[in-house]
């Protein structure tokens, strides 16, 4: 594997994914009415950068170091959930209005906090697996074959675990299936979409890291 060294892309990969993971459960509590009826979260938005780094850190880096980047990214979203909850209890001044928005956007609700994370170690964990294992079958070949099916299992895993552990009891429970049901078949769609530009960042980063 590649990971037997230090490597600048690895490390700029693992950044990129941890940012966009905090920033994705951020925005995950605003629901989204997108095209062809899905209801989505905006948190979708940021899909298409975790989705890509979640493929290419397994295929090209194996799964023992894309398991070290999953927990990694579950750090840095825990250390900055602790701050913006610190945050909200810190006294304002009396001029300062802006609490209650404030709160509405950085104070998360447990329930919220306990899905998005059980849904990222396990989704994540099983994407990676996933991938690797058919890896194993497959050999270099067929990497759509890899991408696509990780995909299926992983963020079927990740979508229905955080909606029912998010939203149960908070929407009614038919919209909570029909948001896991839409956020599951607009990644699985999104990942068959772009399965050329994956081929492209996973053929770019190994030839980085072979001329290195």
């Amino acid at each position: 594997m590649l990971h037997k060294r230090f490597s600048i892309l690895l490390v700029i990969l693992v950044v990129l994914g941890s940012v966009a993971l905090v920033v994705s459960n951020i925005i995950a509590g605003k629901l989204w009415a997108a095209p062809f009826g899905l209801i989505l979260t905006t948190a979708e938005l940021l899909f298409p950068i975790v989705y890509i780094i979640g493929d290419v850190i397994p295929e090209v880096y194996g799964l023992q170091t894309a398991r070290r980047a999953i927990l990694i990214g579950f750090a840095a979203n825990l250390f900055a959930v602790i701050f913006f909850l610190i945050c909200l209890q810190l006294p304002a001044p009396g001029f300062w209005t802006n609490q209650e928005a404030f709160k509405i956007v950085l104070g998360f609700t447990p329930r919220l906090l306990v899905g998005s994370f059980i849904a990222y170690l396990i989704g994540s964990n099983v994407n990676a697996w996933t991938l690797v294992k058919i890896k194993e079958l497959t050999g270099p070949r067929f990497l759509w074959v890899r991408t696509i099916g990780s995909t299926i299992a992983g963020e079927g895993v990740d979508s229905f675990l955080f909606a029912i552990i998010a939203f149960t009891g908070v929407i009614p429970f038919s919209a909570v299936i029909a948001m896991s049901l839409s956020t599951w078949a607009f990644k699985t769609s999104y990942e068959a979409l772009a399965t050329p530009f994956t081929y492209l960042a996973v053929n770019w980063v190994k030839k980085i890291e072979a001329s290195i």
